[in-house]
């Protein structure tokens, strides 16, 4: 039994007997010189239009069905064979046909000359029948070659997108089921992680030509970003259910606790990095916001004190995401703040807790982040 299989998309190659009945075009101003042409094509198989003036060829050549090779006479009146190839290449429709130059001029600088205007070969007169066949074939062989190579990368193309599509979404869901069970144990924050990442994937689009972000920013960066940042809590996993869902004010040892769950978030993630072969560029990042979303500008967040610009920008721009969905959303602990208010805490912590150009950024566009919150409230679920 033979196990070898054929992909789909991997169609046969061509064979030889693919350029019989192929319509051919032969252009020539002098009818007996199209007579001889026409008679030795159509006797080898072909099928045979003729052109007795340029002019003709270029409306012959744009009519369907389209020819597969042109035979072209260079010296003709009223346009030669040069102009007629470059009328052809100028238009789209005719641009891809390939041409032998059929001329009775034989030295090298007329040859060197058509194949300068994009002929695909050159044949002299008084022609040879088997040279002619010969040549025709080849360049009937070559163009259904290059037709199916051209098939073969589009579909590899094709289905090189739909897995990389298949593959992101199902990173995606991936990532949303992650985060959900983070949600599942402190169930009050409801659409939290949609409301972030939209929070998230608009400031970076905002700060994409700000001077201080436009190098890292780029639009790959943003995708990955926006990917990572429903894992900014994944931590919570990890903290016991009576501090996590305390209705009242944590004690002083049980914020220490709850303050693990930026560690706890991190380090799951860097061992999950540890388990694959090569570096996840979403990982990475999700691994930053995840330990350091709770850092602040002047150096007095946690877990590590960082301050100001050693502060990852992921995480920056986390940090105002995450706090300002807190302040506006109900929790165990609290009822949601009026938006007014939650504007002018954000201002007030600019260039304390929130990197000050991030900050500015938020409020200029603060209409648009209230928006987001309203599309994926908690009420509308």
């Amino acid at each position: 039994m033979n196990d070898r299989f054929e992909s789909p998309l991997v169609q046969p190659s061509p064979s030889a007997d693919a350029v019989k009945g192929s319509l051919l075009l032969i252009v020539d101003d002098v009818p007996a010189n199209l007579s001889v042409l026409g008679d030795l094509l159509h006797d080898a198989g072909y099928q045979v239009k003729a052109a007795t003036s340029g002019r003709a060829a270029l409306r012959y050549a744009a009519q369907n069905p389209q020819p597969a090779l042109i035979l072209l006479d260079v010296m003709m009146p009223e346009m030669d064979g040069y102009q007629v190839l470059a009328a052809l290449r100028k238009d789209p429709v005719t641009c891809d046909i390939p041409i032998i130059f059929l001329t009775a001029l034989d030295n090298a600088r007329d040859e060197e000359r058509g194949f300068q205007h994009g002929a695909a070969d050159y044949i002299t007169k008084p022609i040879k029948p088997d040279v002619v066949l010969a040549r025709v074939r080849s360049q009937l062989l070559a163009r259904i070659a290059g037709n199916w190579l051209r098939d073969q990368n589009a579909a590899l193309e094709a289905e090189v997108t739909r897995r990389m599509e298949e593959n992101e979404l199902i990173q995606a869901v991936s990532i949303r089921a992650l985060a959900h069970l983070a949600e599942t144990r402190d169930p009050e924050t409801g659409n939290h992680i949609l409301r972030t990442q939209g929070y998230v994937r608009l400031l970076a689009t905002r700060l994409q030509h700000h001077p201080r972000f436009a190098e890292t920013l780029d639009d790959s960066y943003i995708k990955m970003l926006a990917a990572s940042a429903p894992l900014h809590d994944i931590g919570k996993v990890g903290i016991p259910d009576s501090i996590l869902q305390k209705p009242g004010k944590l004690t002083a040892e049980e914020w220490e606790v709850m303050k693990t769950h930026s560690l706890l978030g991190s380090e799951a993630i860097e061992q999950a990095e540890h388990d694959i072969a090569k570096p996840v560029e979403f990982l990475a990042l999700a691994k930053e916001v995840a330990r350091w979303h709770h850092e602040r500008w002047d150096g007095s967040g946690y877990p590590d004190g960082l301050c100001g610009d050693d502060i990852p920008i992921s995480a920056r721009l986390m940090t105002i995401a995450d706090v300002f969905d807190a302040l506006i959303s109900k929790r165990v602990y609290k009822e949601p703040m009026p938006i007014g208010q939650v504007r002018e805490i954000i201002v007030a912590e600019l260039g304390r807790q929130f990197d000050p150009d991030v900050a500015e950024v938020f409020l200029t566009h603060f209409v648009e982040f209230t928006a987001i919150a309203a599309q994926h409230s908690d009420a509308a679920t």
